[in-house]
Parts: structure tokens; sequence; C-alpha cells
């Protein structure tokens, strides 16, 4: 039905976008709602078993959505081509670059390995060379902003209004706390509803209406997302390290690849942490990780810790 106006709340599988789906879910107009999950590639594999969960239990079909790189992987497949045949690099990229850096044999390694592997998270970072940083956190945008604002503009060529339900709450941090709750558009208006809550309604939202908050919480997370995140501290190093250490080994990978992608020759690091000298691989961010403060003794505590057992943060623990 063309100019309908629809409701599309991002799902991340997280407490507060829960909390948002399900507040949403109480209007009456439930069949306007849409739900869409960005898929980073980089995700718990519990987000994917609790999103089945939701959809089983609201009867809300959540859209997945995932970035594509296969156009900017073989334009720099070519141009990595181009440097590996002979072809001097400030002829392939023109003043952009001021300095050759890649030598031919470099270039053929890395031109072999710009082809799509199926997953979205490596794939931009063997596109960039790179991992996203705290001050160049492109991740967000590329993974998660770019392919939800392709699935908005799919409905609004369709000829409908969107309104976009955001599930941020400004006791999160100043900059959130700034938003307003409501931005009205021609097209395109923004809604906030839980801006003012505390995580303490977010689960009293999760309660209220029978739906359990991820298991995740309930092993000692306090957030949900890409595990792990660049912006991991110490305890969420060590945590992922002790419960989900497939995920280490996953990054260890990706370190190996990404590096060989490099222009700079720079070691690409996953962690960018400046306790730890800065740039070191995510084997050394494991082991800073399992040091009390000063990074200097071995933590014996949380290494103690029963994975088995429950240690929610949020207190879900029964």
């Amino acid at each position: 039905m063309s100019n309908q106006k629809l409701r599309v709340v991002s799902v991340s599988g997280g407490k507060d976008s829960t909390a948002t789906l399900l507040l949403a879910l109480e209007t009456n107009w439930q069949d306007d709602v849409r739900a869409v999950f960005a898929d980073t590639d980089n995700e718990h594999e519990a987000v994917y078993e609790y999103l089945d969960y939701l959809e089983r239990e609201t009867g809300v079909t959540i859209t997945r959505v995932k970035a594509d790189f296969t156009k900017q992987m073989a334009t720099k497949r070519i141009n990595l081509q181009r440097i590996a045949n002979g072809e001097p690099e400030s002829a392939v990229y023109g003043k952009r670059q001021f300095s050759a850096l890649w030598t031919p044999e470099r270039a053929q390694r890395a031109a072999e390995l710009m082809e799509p592997t199926g997953n979205a998270y490596l794939d931009m970072c063997l596109v960039k060379g790179g991992f996203p940083s705290r001050k160049r956190q492109y991740c967000t945008e590329n993974l998660k902003s770019i392919p939800c604002d392709k699935y908005v503009f799919s409905l609004l060529e369709a000829g409908h209004h969107v309104e976009q339900w955001h599930g941020i709450r400004g006791d999160e941090s100043p900059r959130r706390a700034a938003y307003p709750d409501y931005e009205w558009g021609p097209l395109i208006s923004v809604r906030r509803p839980i801006l003012r809550w505390d995580v303490n309604h977010v689960f009293e939202q999760h309660r209220k209406h029978g739906i359990k908050p991820n298991p995740l919480y309930t092993e000692g997370f306090k957030r949900v997302g890409c595990m792990p995140c660049i912006n991991s501290g110490k305890a969420d190093i060590s945590r992922i390290a002790r419960r989900a250490p497939e995920h280490i080994d996953k990054i260890r990978e990706y370190e190996v690849l990404v590096a060989e992608c490099s222009r700079n020759q720079i070691p690409a690091t996953f962690f960018h942490i400046n306790s730890i000298g800065g740039r070191q691989g995510v084997d050394q961010a494991v082991a800073w990780s399992k040091t009390t403060h000063g990074g200097k003794q071995y933590d014996l505590l949380g290494e103690a810790e029963d994975v088995t057992m429950c240690s929610s943060e949020y207190g879900l623990c029964e």
C-alpha cells in the first residue's frame, strides 16, 4: 500500500533495541512495524539465535541486511594487479599517493586476496587494508548505517513514509543525552522512544512482554554487538577470551590476512590500545586483559571465574 506510514525499528539483538521493538508492538498499528537487523558478520552466535527467538515470540519478521564490498574489492584488485604487473604506483593512484609503498610481489599477493570472502566484516578490512579504530570508526557506517539506509530507501521508493525508531538511551553518553526525542521529516522521521529510560526500564519492558533478554547478558557482557568490538575494554577482552575463545581465534586469522593487504606494511592489529603500547596483536591484547591494573601481574581471581556460571552485571541471574 503506497503512502503507508511504516515504523522501522533497528534491531541488534541487544536489550535496548529489543525494548524498543516491544514498545512499538504495543501500539494500535502493529501491522505497520518493520524490524531490520544489520549483520556485520562479526556477531556472536547467540545473537542470531536470539533474533530467531524474537521472531517466534513476537511474530515480527526481522529483515536481515548486510554490506556488500564486491565492487570495492574488484576496483582494488584491478589497481593492485596493475602494480604487480610493473606499473608505477603513482600512475595507478595519481597525486593522492605521496610515496610508492607497494612492491610488485606484495601487490600480487594482495590482489589474490581481494576476492569476496562471504564475511562482510573481513571484506571491509581487506578493502581498507586495516581495521577500524576509535578515530577512524568507519565500521558502523559501512556495516550498519549504509545497509539499513538502503532498506529504508527501498520503502521510500515504494511510496511509504518512514518513521525510524532508534533504541538509544541518553544516560549512555552526554552526546546521546543531547538528542531530541523526535525529529520530523517529510519522508523520514526519527523517534527515540526510550531516550529518557534507564536500564531498569529496559529490562522491565522485557519482563512485561515475557521476553527473555539476550543470554549474553547473563554471561557478563554489558553490550551486544560485534564480538569483539574494536572498542572493547580490558574486562571485555578478558571475558571474550574466557567465554568465547573462538572469536579470538577468528581475529587472529583476520590479522594475518588484513596485514597482507596493508599498503603501509604496518602490522594489522584489531585492537589499538595505548595501555599495551598501541598496535599489538590480539594475543598481546588478551595477555594484557588478564592482568591487574598496571598490566604487570596476572589477575588470578578473574582467571578463576567459572565460565558456566551466570555473571550478569544487570542482576539477571536467578
